[in-house]
């Protein structure tokens, strides 16, 4: 029996992965927003390095009352739009539907638990250079990989969907060209993934620069080390146990990617919420709660929600 899947933000993440899906064939459901009107008449253009194709007839729509119950619920928001989850996850929703919360950040997946509970809550990390770059088109310029996993809580102790479950899930990402992987331990990849996050999504903001500028500059590429390696401290505290040649890793992939744009520098001058909570805000509470101290994820924290606050409006990347 086929899988029927909705996408809520068909952005970046969720145009692109769901694009793949869709065009596997799979039975792919998309909410929008501005860009409905367009993309009934358009379709959805993806630019990639996998390969270029655009989809011309979509199962678009522009509100979740009108899209029909889903199996799996990707959700592709950015955590700064989660207090919308409860309106838009409860239309489409059936008895068993799985929630896969793509999102980044520490423990986003608690919004969804509220709504359905431990045992139908995924979580995972996309490790994916993607941007939306107009109305139903998105450009996809680098990695691509996902690994997901049952989310069990902030204490760890929920009991998340079943592993055949997820299983299924697994099978129709990679039968769609989608490098997918599953995980028992998804604390631990979500702090790898945050090992990558909080210095490059913080300081591409800070610094006004792409990732090539960070890298090629001495004193900022130490700085990106040294922030790494403090968050992989966090995550040692809170018993995820990490390799130290893992901040080697990020560094390398960092300098083999192409000049990117972080999505949270791209949200900053475009005016939009950036996700400082979800990705520093939420790994300081973990700190805290194991008696860590993080001198300098706590400055960058403070720093980027002073910039928030006081922007100037209409910037333009």
């Amino acid at each position: 029996m086929s899988i029927r899947y909705g996408v809520l933000g068909t952005g970046a993440l969720g145009g692109f992965y769901g694009g793949l899906m869709a065009r596997r064939g799979l039975d792919v459901h998309f909410l929008f927003h501005s860009d409905y009107q367009h993309v009934l008449k358009h379709g959805l253009r993806v630019d990639s390095k996998l390969g270029d194709f655009h989809l011309h007839n979509v199962n678009a729509y522009d509100r979740p009352e009108a899209m029909p119950k889903c199996d799996v619920v990707i959700i592709g928001l950015k955590s700064t739009q989660n207090h919308l989850l409860e309106n838009l996850l409860t239309p489409i929703l059936n008895a068993n539907s799985i929630v896969l919360v793509l999102q980044n950040g520490l423990n986003v997946e608690q919004t969804a638990v509220q709504i359905v509970g431990h045992s139908r809550v995924a979580g995972g990390c996309c490790f994916l250079c993607s941007n939306k770059v107009g109305p139903g088109h998105i450009r996809h310029l680098d990695y691509g990989r996902v690994v997901f996993g049952a989310y069990r809580g902030i204490d760890g102790k929920g009991i998340g969907p079943s592993r055949e479950s997820l299983q299924r899930i697994l099978t129709d990402l990679v039968d769609s060209g989608i490098e997918a992987y599953l995980t028992d331990d998804l604390p631990t990849t979500k702090w790898k993934k945050l090992m990558w996050n909080i210095p490059f999504n913080g300081l591409s903001v800070l610094l006004n620069a792409s990732t090539d500028a960070i890298m090629n500059d001495p004193d900022s590429r130490l700085l990106a080390r040294r922030i790494s390696q403090e968050v992989r401290q966090i995550a040692m505290a809170a018993g995820c146990p990490i390799e130290p040649s893992y901040v080697d890793w990020v560094i390398d992939h960092t300098d083999d990617m192409v000049p990117y744009d972080s999505s949270m520098r791209l949200d900053f001058l475009n005016g939009r919420p950036i996700e400082v909570e979800a990705i520093y805000g939420n790994a300081l509470l973990e700190a805290q709660r194991c008696g860590f101290t993080a001198p300098i994820v706590q400055t960058m924290y403070q720093q980027l929600k002073f910039m928030a606050a006081h922007r100037k409006p209409n910037l333009q990347p």
